[in-house]
């Protein structure tokens, strides 16, 4: 099969494109053809080891995990002996958690994994768009205890994370406000925001509007202002925070009224399932920026370092008629 690995790490040039065997599942493991899978901001930093603490959980000197991609869409072409949630032809999606392993045209998951039965009404490529910003966003909005009608902002609104928790606080029923660069304002009211903020032209900290939920999804929201701009009791949720940003978190939430949320999600099977009934329903839309052929990962990922996309960067890693 053909798979992208990487060997060691640095820029997106160290992803190369070979060819390795088949893998067979194990007794409670599926095998996912892939048709797709997507470039992410956690793909892009470990393939650069960028924090140094990368290093620390995959590889001090060289990545133990060889083949990137945290998020699959596809068909069951095997199944193990003791699966019984899938069958074989069945068009699953998810997330293939630690292992990544999807940057390849076979991967063999846990059917007890973070994966689901794909939303019958879109292709493999929109699929594959879903859980890395979705249930990435779905983590810390349950965190945050959303209700109808409290105000959220969602800095970063137009990436992964942000598309999802701009389309996720107004099913909820919250008034949103995103945060985006000039040439994403379109993007992000076609997604339902109530105001949109051109960060290049306002710092939304010194407006005097006060938040019940302030929602960083890129890391590069105002530490300070931020949780000035906070109701009492709110949430400041930091989806990319640095080591440093978490310890003055946990300080605040431990000194004060107002919660400061951080950490890695979590994620599970009934997350995209949940998504699966907003697609069917038409209450949640995938976002696609640009598509890549699995052959110019490098491309794809030269892009993402970018920091500019709207939604996700989908890989084509299997050619398909939907």
């Amino acid at each position: 099969m053909k798979a992208i690995e990487y060997t060691k790490y640095g820029s997106p040039e160290v992803l190369q494109l070979t060819e390795l065997e088949k893998p067979n599942p194990k007794d409670n493991e599926v095998r996912i053809k892939g048709y797709a899978t997507g470039v992410s901001s956690g793909d892009v930093h470990l393939r650069a080891a960028d924090p140094f603490a990368v290093r620390l959980f995959f590889g001090l000197t060289r990545p133990k995990i060889k083949i990137l991609g945290g998020v699959v869409a596809g068909e069951v072409d095997a199944v193990g002996t003791g699966v019984k949630r899938f069958k074989k032809g069945d068009r699953i999606y998810g997330s293939t958690g630690m292992q990544f392993g999807a940057y390849a045209e076979y991967v063999c998951l846990p059917e007890n994994g973070t994966l689901g039965v794909m939303p019958a009404n879109i292709t493999f490529e929109e699929a594959a768009s879903i859980p890395f910003g979705g249930n990435t966003a779905l983590y810390f909005l349950k965190k945050a205890n959303i209700k109808p009608g409290q105000k959220v902002l969602i800095y970063g609104a137009s990436g992964a994370v942000g598309s999802a928790a701009v389309q996720l606080a107004k099913y909820f029923g919250a008034q949103v406000t995103g945060v985006c660069s000039t040439s994403n304002i379109d993007v992000v009211k076609s997604l339902g925001a109530d105001r949109v903020i051109d960060y290049t032209k306002q710092d939304f900290t010194t407006l005097g509007v006060t938040y019940d939920v302030i929602f960083d999804t890129v890391g590069k929201s105002p530490f300070a202002g931020s949780l000035t701009s906070l109701s009492e009791n709110g949430y400041y949720l930091m989806a990319a925070a640095g080591l440093s940003q978490m310890i003055k978190g946990a300080w605040a939430s431990m000194t004060g009224s107002k919660k400061v949320v951080s950490g890695i999600m979590k994620e599970t099977a009934e997350d995209v399932n949940f998504f699966k009934e907003l697609v069917e329903t038409g209450k949640f839309k995938p976002i696609i920026d640009k598509t890549y052929p699995l052959e110019q990962i490098a491309v794809a990922h030269r892009y993402v370092d970018k920091g500019h996309k709207k939604g996700n960067v989908v890989i084509r890693v299997f050619e398909k008629e939907e």
